[in-house]
């Protein structure tokens, strides 16, 4: 299976252990878990968990990002091959996007954050020009 797809399944399951560990820190800042009303309970986080929750919807919104320049990618026809590095710019940017953010280091965040972007971005328009 080419790189590319790997790094799209490893991003699609990121947001789901930044939810666990979300969870994990809701528990710990309320006692227990509101199933009612659950999205109202994250609201009120605070700290570490609200991090975590923050890290966990910006690894959502990457996902949908990456997922369309990967189609493109695929779509293009061009060897998927070609796509390894700038992908796995954008995996590694992923990885340490949510560990920044739980660390509270704002500029790394930001900067792992751009090279993600752009790593991504390079792959579309790089699919795009094939057509």
């Amino acid at each position: 299976m080419p790189f590319i797809l790997w790094v799209l399944f490893i991003v699609a399951i990121l947001p789901m252990l930044l939810a666990m560990l979300g969870g994990y820190c809701r528990y710990r800042q309320f006692g227990k878990f509101d199933n009612h009303y659950p999205r109202s309970q994250q609201a009120h986080m605070t700290g570490l968990g609200a991090r975590v929750m923050a890290a966990q919807h910006n690894a959502w919104e990457s996902l949908t990002l990456f997922s369309a320049m990967s189609l493109l990618a695929y779509a293009s026809g061009l060897n998927l091959a070609d796509f390894s590095y700038p992908a796995g710019l954008f995996l590694l940017s992923r990885i340490f996007h949510p560990l920044f953010y739980i660390l509270d280091m704002d500029t790394y965040r930001s900067l792992v954050f751009w090279i993600g972007l752009f790593s991504a971005i390079y792959i579309g328009v790089k699919a795009i020009t094939a057509f």
